[in-house]
């Protein structure tokens, strides 16, 4: 079986998938100084929707720049609409690109998506299951797809839902007997088992109750700091963007309208504009709208 591709190589064309998983390696090799690439590259993106014939395309993306570094959390804030989702399906190409690029670990989407798809792995805020399988089912089928060792996913899964707080006694039950929140707990041990290099969080405490929220949070900088992961989050909460992320873009009708430190946004908002050196004044000074105020309402695209 191939593993995971030697970055100082350069981007290359994806082998068939590897027995160990893919992050795992290139994190490995990114620890012995051998990975020259950040972790996440965009440039220049844009995306269009055409939303129907004698209406003009709406740009859902406007020439987004932004670096993540490896080790790094990169968090992306804006309100409903903003295009944070539309971002993140570019980031793993779930969308084609208008304009601009996106590179992974040095692998380009397009032309290197099998590669990219590799590495990376994402948890949206509507995760899809078999539904009358296990989360344990789940789990394992999913590693089947990525080609790891059976006996040792199944290990790594069971370790991985009980650290969020999933006994061993309720992986054997269907998906859909757990609550809306439990659900999303297996679709994070889900994205985990694979040990991405890359990690795209799209609101992934949303519908959590106060506890189950802090222990994602916890494994999520647990992660961070034992497997070398990059990580970029979409998120409503402001304080768990100021608690875990090292990087913060603002996002404001598909454009990035600012981007410091969570310290550094709240440090610019107070000297530039006089304001209270807060991350929720940041937000506010910088788009006009609250994270819960929708762009566009009626607008079935922009609020994709």
């Amino acid at each position: 079986m191939a593993t995971a591709m030697n970055p100082t190589e350069g981007p290359t064309a994806a082998d068939p998938a590897p027995a160990t998983a893919p992050g795992a390696a290139l994190a490995a090799a990114a620890r012995r100084g051998r990975d020259p690439y950040p972790a996440l590259l965009i440039e220049g993106v844009t995306k269009r929707f055409n939303v129907g014939r004698k209406r003009p395309p709406v740009v859902a993306i406007d020439r987004v720049t932004l670096r993540l570094e490896r080790g790094r959390i990169l968090g992306i804030l804006g309100a409903n609409g903003s295009g944070k989702s539309t971002l993140i399906r570019l980031m793993c190409g779930l969308l084609t690109l208008d304009e601009g690029r996106v590179e992974v670990f040095g692998h380009d989407v397009v032309r290197d998506e099998m590669a990219v798809k590799r590495l990376i792995n994402r948890v949206s805020v509507d995760a899809a299951f078999f539904k009358k399988l296990s989360p344990l089912e789940n789990l394992s089928f999913a590693a089947r797809l990525y080609g790891l060792d059976a006996k040792v996913a199944r290990a790594e899964a069971i370790r991985i839902l009980a650290r969020l707080g999933i006994s061993e006694k309720r992986i054997g039950r269907p998906i859909e007997q757990m609550s809306r929140g439990m659900q999303q707990k297996v679709a994070i041990a889900r994205a985990l088992l694979t040990s991405p290099a890359l990690l795209l969080l799209d609101e992934p405490t949303t519908g959590l109750d106060p506890r189950s929220k802090l222990e994602v949070q916890t494994f999520i900088e647990e992660l961070i700091r034992t497997h070398d992961a990059s990580i970029v989050l979409t998120t409503h909460d402001l304080a768990e963007a100021e608690r875990l992320c090292d990087h913060i873009a603002i996002l404001n009708d598909g454009r990035v309208v600012a981007e410091s430190s969570p310290d550094g946004l709240k440090r610019q908002v107070a000297e530039r504009h006089g304001g209270a050196p807060t991350l929720e004044n940041a937000f506010m000074t910088w788009t006009g709208r609250s994270l819960d105020e929708d762009v566009e309402p009626d607008d079935p695209v922009t609020n994709a």
